[in-house]
């Protein structure tokens, strides 16, 4: 095997690294919030030297960036119930779960976080909301193939998103019943 396929192996210690950063990056936003730590930090707590961290994504801003877009991908898998009220529905109590969970206020902190700070911040920023965009708008086309009327994905963001993620910066509860509420005023 040479080195390229080597570099392009999933798992191995790549990924570990990778895996290690990531969850450095979301307990330190949970233990200190955004800008309050350093890439020597990360790297300490990753295990791993600096050097990797800046070989691999080049500044603290992709790096959290990258935690960000990751987590947010990782979560919240588009469902695909066979109809849009069920996939609304299982969308928004898996958004609810992934951000009530244990690292989804650092992840929704980050996300706000890096929109605000600079150029690079607010390519970040895009970048995120391109993803949750492009997520949505594939369940969405789904439903318009099916004869569904669907709505556009920014009224999904604005009326069943927006106001989880807002709930949750703010402390407030998300229980099952006002998720399936905004659906249902969506709907």
């Amino acid at each position: 095997m040479n080195e390229r396929e080597r570099a392009r192996r999933p798992g191995g210690r790549s990924a570990r690294v990778g895996a290690q950063v990531h969850q450095a990056v979301t307990d330190l936003i949970s233990e200190r919030g955004y800008g309050n730590f350093t890439v020597g930090e990360i790297a300490a707590r990753a295990g791993v030297a600096d050097s990797s961290i800046y070989r691999r994504w080049g500044s603290l801003e992709t790096l959290l960036a990258d935690v960000a877009l990751t987590r947010l991908n990782a979560q919240s898998p588009m469902p695909d119930t066979g109809s849009l009220a069920g996939d609304l529905r299982t969308y928004a109590a898996n958004v609810a779960r992934e951000i009530t969970g244990p690292d989804g206020l650092a992840v929704v902190r980050l996300a706000v976080a890096l929109s605000g700070n600079g150029e690079q911040g607010l390519r970040a920023g895009d970048e995120i909301r391109a993803e949750r965009m492009r997520q949505l708008q594939s369940m969405l086309d789904r439903a318009r193939e099916r004869g569904e009327h669907a709505p556009d994905a920014l009224s999904v963001l604005d009326h069943i998103l927006a106001p989880m993620y807002i709930r949750v910066l703010f402390g407030m509860e998300l229980t099952p019943d006002y998720v399936d509420g905004l659906v249902d005023r969506m709907l």
